[in-house]
């Protein structure tokens, strides 16, 4: 069985008002000609999405992690070749090698 793809955020309107209207999840599917695990996903990630947004946290989502600079590179490799040098001498005061 091949799986279907639905853009709900176009149905997104319909569904809000369909549930304001106090229409069961079954309901909704039926009308829009969905399945019923579809509403019942969109209503979950919907109720989390809107309770985020009424306790005034930003919307969730996963982002990219700010890149490093050059500079920040060269920082970086500069203070560990620094604490290599430390430990290099701090092995040969010690007499392991």
């Amino acid at each position: 069985m091949k799986r279907s793809w639905t853009n709900i955020k176009v149905l997104e309107p319909k569904i809000v008002a369909m549930r304001a209207a106090g229409k069961t999840r079954r309901e909704i599917a039926d009308e829009l000609g969905l399945k019923k695990v579809q509403i019942k996903g969109w209503i979950n990630r919907y109720n989390k999405a809107t309770a985020r947004e009424e306790a005034g946290l930003p919307p969730k989502g996963r982002g990219r992690k700010p890149a490093i600079t050059l500079q920040e590179y060269k920082y970086e490799n500069k203070r560990l070749k620094m604490e290599n040098e430390l430990l290099r001498d701090f092995l040969h005061a010690a007499g392991r090698k």
